[in-house]
């Protein structure tokens, strides 16, 4: 399980790091809020450990942009700024909790495990793959933090495609996913429904997440 630790106050770094190496997290570092962000928005972490008083970018601006681009990683706060309107705009951000400096290191695992286990919870009904997030709880998509509005045909496409991010689907699979095991296809159906959600998730963005796969069928993946 990694942990990233955005923190300028290198004492308190070497402090972390060797606590939660000791529980067997692997840890890695980034002393202002620009290196931060590039690597939030880069690798995946289970978990965040942000400053707010950072150099080159502020704790609450790098929380707000991570949250901008559908990036959902957990994120404690950890702050000298122990202020009810500190803890509010922390939260307003993105942030799932708050910590006050100075904390035990007894404290600060309970907090990463309650939040571990608060996200593990939402997760359950969320899928992702980059940017694209799917909240079946909500049925709501989005793709950096703009909501997608899709036909019910389209949103079961994309929850199987999604669902099995990274494998080719057959066409088969889709159209029994979306139209039901006695559905006939006889007017291209399918393409013309791929056509349509590809339009709604790639549209004219530089990365696109659906892919033909000659032969098979369609994939959504990186």
């Amino acid at each position: 399980m990694a942990i990233l630790i955005i923190e300028d106050e290198k004492k308190l770094v070497d402090i972390l790091k060797r606590a939660l190496k000791s529980e067997r997290y692997s840890v890695d570092v980034a002393y202002d809020g620009e290196t931060g962000l590039e690597k939030a928005m880069k690798n995946n972490y289970s978990l965040i450990l942000l400053d707010i008083m950072l150099p080159k970018r502020d704790g609450f601006s790098v929380c707000k942009e991570l949250r901008t681009h559908a990036i959902h990683t957990p994120i404690i706060m950890l702050t000298a700024r122990g202020s009810t309107e500190d803890r509010v705009t922390g939260l307003d951000a993105g942030a799932d909790d708050y910590l006050i400096k100075p904390f035990s290191t007894s404290e600060l695992f309970a907090r990463i495990r309650a939040v571990l286990r608060r996200r593990k919870t939402t997760e359950s009904n969320i899928i992702k793959i980059g940017n694209l997030v799917m909240d079946k709880k909500k049925h709501e998509v989005t793709r950096a933090g703009i909501t997608i509005p899709l036909t019910p045909k389209e949103y079961k496409l994309l929850d199987m495609l999604l669902s099995n991010s990274g494998e080719a689907i057959s066409r088969q699979r889709l159209i029994e996913h979306a139209w039901g095991p006695t559905f006939k296809e006889t007017n291209n159906e399918l393409n013309v429904h791929i056509r349509y959600l590809r339009k709604k998730i790639d549209g004219k963005k530089d990365k696109h997440l659906i892919h033909t796969i000659r032969g098979v069928g369609f994939a959504l993946k990186e």
